[in-house]
C-alpha cells in the first residue's frame, strides 16, 4: 500500500492506480454534488472499473416533481415542495437516443404522477415514445454507437473499456478459423488485456471488427416496460386513470400499502389494475411507523388473498421506518411507538431468508409469517437463529428430538409463563423484547425461572457454520436431506 503524501500531491494515482475497488457512500442525493465530485475522484485511484449497473439500458427521468401530500415520513416535501404537473419527456427520449441508441425499458422516478391533472397527456406521450401496450425493444448496434462516442472523444475511459467488452462477446461468439484471426488481429494490437488496450489501436481495427461485430452480433426483439419507481397514489386511482395505465408497458406497476387504514383505497386500486390487465406489482408496506406488528401481517395477507383472487402477482417489499426530521434523525436503531427491538429483528430475520420480498402463494407466506396472526406472534417471539434456520431447527425437534430445538422452545415457552405471575410475564417479556442476550443469563437476570427459557435466545449461528461443532455436523446431515424447502408458487 502506498501511503506517502507524494502519491495524492503528485497525482501519481493517475498514472498507477493502486486500488482494485473503491466504495463510496452517500444518503440517497441530500449531497449529491459532493458525491459526484468522490466519485470521480475515486475512478482515478481504481485499477479498473468493469461494474455493469443491472438497469443500465433505460430511460430514466420525471414528467412531474414534488407530491400534494405531506406525509410526515417522507423526504418528498422538503426536497421538492412545489408540485410540478407537467415535464416534456419525448425531447429528452431523441437526445439521448441520438448520442447513445436506442434503450430499452422507461424509468420515472415521480413521486405522484397520479395527482398531475394533465395525467392523460403524460400517458400519450409515453405512448408516442414507443412504450404503448405490448410494444417491443430490438437493441442497436452497440459496437458503432461505442465506437462513433469514442472517435468524439465524448468518454474516453467508458468507451475503450465498452469496445473491448464488446470485441471479447464477439469472440466468444466465432468459431475455427475465423476465431483464431480475431483472436490474432486482437493479439497483435495489444487489445486482449484491459491493462494494454488503447484508443489508438481500438480504432486502427475498428473498421475490420465493425462489419464482423454487425454480422454476428443480432439481438432479438424484447418487451420494453415502463417502471414508475417511486410508486402511485392508491388514494387517487378512478377506473379511467387504471385504464390510461393499462395503455402503456407498465411492469411492475408499484403502489404504497402503507397504512391499513387505506384498505379501501389500496383494494380499489389493484382491482381497477388488475381490470385494466395490469398483471405485475411491486408494493411498499410502510412499517415501525404509527402501525403496529399487527398491520404489517393483515398488510402482507392482504396482497396474498388478492394474488389468489385475482390471478395477479405481488410481490410486497416491507420497508422499515426510519425518522429524517428530529432528534432521531437518521437513526438506524429508531423504534416506533408499537415496536420493539425484538420484533424489529425477527421481521428482518424473516425478510433475510426469503430476500426482503414476499411473493405470491398461500403455502410460502404461512411458513414464512404464520397461518394466523397468533402464530405471527409466535414467530416474532421465536429465537432469531431458530427464524433464520427455521427447516433445521423444527427437524432438530421432529426427527432427532435434541434439545435445542423449535419444538423444545416452545414447549419452554408455554411452561414458563405458565408459572409466572403477571409482574414476572411482564418482566421476562420486556427482558425477550430488548433482543440482548446473553450465555450467562444470570449477569441479568435475578429470577431463575426465566434462566431455562432464556438460554434458547443465545445465539446460535456460529455453532450451526463453524466447523466441528455439534450443531454444524447435524446441520451438515439436514442437508444432505432436508425434510422440506420454501418455495414460492410459480404462474
Amino acid at each position: 500500500m502506498i501511503t506517502s503524501k507524494r502519491y495524492f500531491q503528485k497525482k501519481e494515482y493517475e498514472k498507477e492506480p493502486i486500488f482494485d475497488r473503491v466504495y463510496v457512500v452517500t444518503l440517497f442525493t441530500f449531497y449529491w454534488k459532493i458525491t459526484v465530485d468522490t466519485i470521480n475522484f475515486a475512478k482515478k485511484l481504481v485499477k479498473e472499473i468493469n461494474y455493469r449497473y443491472p438497469e443500465t439500458n433505460a430511460y430514466y427521468g420525471y414528467m412531474t416533481r414534488g407530491c400534494i401530500r405531506k406525509c410526515s415520513f417522507c423526504a418528498v416535501p422538503t426536497l421538492e415542495p412545489q408540485y410540478c404537473e407537467y415535464i416534456p419527456l419525448k425531447q429528452r427520449i431523441d437526445e439521448i437516443k441520438s448520442k447513445f441508441g436506442e434503450q430499452r425499458n422507461l424509468l420515472l422516478l415521480d413521486n405522484n404522477v397520479l395527482a398531475s391533472p394533465r395525467f392523460p397527456e403524460i400517458i400519450q406521450e409515453i405512448i408516442d415514445c414507443g412504450f404503448e401496450k405490448g410494444a417491443a425493444y430490438t437493441e442497436p448496434n452497440q459496437y458503432a454507437i461505442a465506437l462513433r462516442n469514442l472517435q468524439s472523444g465524448l468518454n474516453d475511459i467508458a468507451y475503450i473499456n465498452k469496445l473491448f467488452c464488446l470485441n471479447v462477446d464477439l469472440l466468444s461468439r466465432l468459431k475455427g478459423e475465423q476465431e483464431q484471426q480475431f483472436f490474432n488481429l486482437l493479439d497483435e494490437n495489444k487489445l486482449l488485456n484491459t491493462k494494454t488496450v488503447t484508443k489508438e489501436n481500438l480504432l486502427k481495427v475498428a473498421g475490420d471488427i465493425l462489419p464482423l461485430y454487425t454480422k454476428y452480433v443480432r439481438k432479438l426483439p424484447r418487451q420494453r416496460y415502463v417502471d414508475f419507481n417511486q410508486g402511485v397514489d392508491a388514494r387517487l386511482f378512478t377506473e379511467e386513470n387504471a385504464m390510461l395505465l393499462g395503455k402503456i408497458n407498465i411492469r411492475p406497476l408499484r403502489i404504497a400499502f402503507d397504512n391499513i387504514k387505506d384498505i379501501k383505497y389500496y383494494e380499489n386500486a389493484i382491482r381497477l389494475s388488475a381490470k385494466a390487465g395490469i398483471k405485475d406489482f411491486s408494493n411498499y408496506l410502510l412499517y415501525n411507523f404509527n402501525d403496529k406488528p399487527i398491520d404489517l401481517y393483515q398488510r402482507l395477507k392482504i396482497n396474498i388473498e388478492l394474488c389468489e383472487e385475482l390471478d395477479i402477482n405481488i410481490y410486497s417489499f416491507p420497508m422499515k421506518f426510519h425518522p429524517i426530521t428530529g432528534e432521531d434523525r437518521f437513526n438506524r436503531d429508531y423504534l416506533g411507538r408499537y415496536w420493539n427491538r425484538k420484533y424489529i429483528r425477527a421481521i428482518q430475520a424473516i425478510l433475510n431468508a426469503i430476500k426482503g420480498k414476499v411473493g405470491r402463494g398461500k403455502e410460502f407466506f404461512y411458513k414464512a409469517f404464520g397461518e394466523s396472526e397468533e402464530q405471527f406472534f409466535k414467530i416474532l417471539e421465536m429465537p432469531e437463529t431458530f427464524i433464520l434456520y427455521r427447516f433445521f431447527f423444527e427437524w432438530l425437534g421432529e426427527v432427532k428430538n435434541y434439545s435445542v430445538s423449535t419444538m423444545s422452545w416452545w414447549n419452554c415457552w408455554q411452561e414458563t409463563f405458565s408459572l409466572l405471575t403477571e409482574q414476572e410475564t411482564a418482566d421476562l417479556l420486556e427482558i425477550i423484547h430488548q433482543n440482548k442476550f446473553s450465555l450467562q443469563t444470570e449477569l441479568y437476570v435475578d429470577n431463575t425461572k426465566f434462566s431455562k427459557l432464556l438460554s434458547f435466545y443465545t445465539n446460535f449461528r456460529d455453532d450451526v457454520v463453524t466447523q466441528g461443532t455439534e450443531l454444524y455436523i447435524l446441520k451438515q446431515e439436514y442437508d444432505k436431506n432436508p425434510t422440506r424447502k420454501l418455495r414460492r408458487k410459480k404462474r
